[in-house]
């Protein structure tokens, strides 16, 4: 599960209906301090605390935990991942600056280390 993306989408749904966090909690019988926390990607909700969520706001499992796209390698019918769109998002933007892209692509380990380097 993808925290971040939780945590945004929780956020985002949240706020489309138009509930504080005190509400939110109530409704799926949490804490405000806990739907803080899953805001923020300091905590993870429990299986069961998902899918009230996922069954409050309509939405599948799935997407709420940023599973959104099933994508198949170019390479191999047989292989798939699930991936948010924001991740998908990301990999266009990235294919759009080839510098970039080529080094990810042929040592995406260290150039992920540089770039932790970088944002502390």
């Amino acid at each position: 599960m993808e925290v971040f993306l939780l945590g945004k989408r929780l956020k985002e749904l949240r706020k489309k209906s138009n509930m504080t966090q005190q509400e939110l909690g109530r409704m799926i019988n949490v804490t405000k301090v806990s739907i803080c926390c899953y805001e923020k990607g300091t905590r993870i909700p429990s299986l069961e605390t998902l899918i009230d969520l996922s069954n409050l706001f309509k939405v599948d499992l799935d997407y709420l935990i940023g599973n959104d796209t099933y994508v198949v390698s170019d390479n191999s019918d047989n292989y798939g991942i699930k991936m948010a769109n924001e991740e998908i998002d990301l990999v266009k933007e990235l294919r759009k600056h080839i510098n970039i892209y080529s080094k990810l692509i042929d040592d995406p380990k260290r150039m992920l280390e540089l770039i932790d380097k970088k944002v502390r």
